[in-house]
């Protein structure tokens, strides 16, 4: 089946499952933005427990859909991944390091005579849902904003400056990119905790919070959208580059279909704030989590379709990487085609584990006579 398409159609597809996973990733942030409302929302040691308990039944989604979104990217972009992940070094290093210490957060949190204390892993769950997300936003920013690399022939690539990625804080978009993405994540995990937990004073406490969080977010989404369709953009032809001025504009309008994802995404995450904050709702969260994955998948795809530059050289116009010189084999696409017929059946599982650890809203007397709770 899969070896009868061409090489462009096999880059294509696995450019649609990348923008699918980014799109699953940044819906699971609301886990990194329940972390930072930790303090915020909990005014008791049993209320904390609560939001821990809540979170806690879901961040291991959250890394296994980074982890997938990483593998996806490396098996059918290895190009790609070689030069983000190791040019752009001390940024994702610094990312992953943000992870490893919520992994620890979770596992070391409540363990008795643990060294550190406490507070102290409580710090690590905010580090990794503020300076984690923030982050990541930055790193993804420079797929549309470009990065310091050149690359030869032989596809063997080097970084022009020794700041290895740190120099995109410095970019005004990356910045509010992260921050955007902060805050959708900390709104989409007052929604979560709405629909999740049944606590009076919690759920109170998480609609004020998305009072505060949802107009800041769309503000500066509002900000990145203008950012964004007014940016000059890389496109290609022949394997020859060249700047576009409103590239992202004009693919937008050239593509009828990413232009409905975007609307339609904008429009459902919109909705979800209106019947949580007006209609006193808790399924919000499904609303928003559609309309974040479309939303994603519709950006993520203004690059990688209409022959634009999936990530611009600043260095070397003529080093710019787009899905098509950047892709694995045919080979290899097809191989992993195959194995992505199963993702359906992955995604099921999730739904149905889900669907069976949420069947009852987390209460305070179910998460203290848990003896191993988080």
């Amino acid at each position: 089946m899969f070896e009868s398409l061409s090489l462009l159609t096999l880059q294509q597809y696995w450019w649609f499952i990348i923008t699918l996973l980014g799109g699953l990733f940044v819906f699971m942030m609301f886990v990194q933005g329940g972390q930072t409302l930790l303090n915020t929302l909990a005014k008791t040691e049993t209320e904390k427990n609560v939001i821990i308990a809540s979170l806690g039944r879901k961040w291991e989604l959250t890394f296994t859909t980074l982890v997938m979104f990483g593998g996806a990217l490396f098996a059918a972009f290895p190009l790609l991944y070689a030069v983000s992940f190791g040019g752009a070094y001390y940024v994702w290093m610094a990312i992953l390091f943000c992870f490893i210490i919520q992994a620890v957060s979770y596992e070391y949190r409540k363990k008795p005579d643990n060294f550190l204390g406490q507070k102290t892993y409580e710090a690590f769950l905010y580090i990794n849902g503020s300076l984690g997300i923030i982050l990541i936003g930055i790193a993804l920013a420079t797929f549309y904003t470009g990065a310091n690399f050149i690359k030869n022939d032989m596809n063997l690539s080097s970084w022009t400056n020794h700041t290895y990625g740190l120099e995109a804080v410095l970019n005004p978009f990356n910045l509010f990119f992260g921050f955007t993405i902060f805050f959708l994540a900390r709104s989409q995990a007052a929604l979560y905790f709405i629909n999740n937990i049944n606590d009076t004073n919690i759920v109170s406490r998480a609609r004020k919070q998305l009072r505060l969080d949802a107009p800041l977010f769309v503000v500066l989404f509002l900000t990145v959208a203008g950012m964004l369709l007014f940016m000059d953009g890389i496109a290609y032809s022949s394997h020859s580059f060249a700047l576009v001025e409103y590239l992202f504009l004009v693919n937008l309008i050239e593509t009828p279909l990413i232009l409905i994802s975007l609307l339609t995404g904008v429009l459902l995450v919109l909705y979800a704030f209106y019947i949580t904050l007006f209609k006193q709702s808790t399924k919000g969260i499904w609303f928003s989590g559609i309309g974040t994955v479309l939303t994603v998948v519709a950006l993520l795809s203004l690059i990688g379709y209409n022959q634009t530059a999936i990530y611009p050289s600043l260095a070397d116009i003529g080093s710019s990487l787009n899905i098509e010189n950047s892709s694995g084999s045919h080979y290899t696409l097809t191989a992993m085609s195959y194995v992505s017929l199963f993702v359906p059946f992955v995604l099921g599982y999730i739904y149905l584990v889900w669907k069976s650890m949420d069947k009852e809203k987390i209460t305070s007397g179910e998460v203290e006579a848990d003896n191993h709770h988080y």
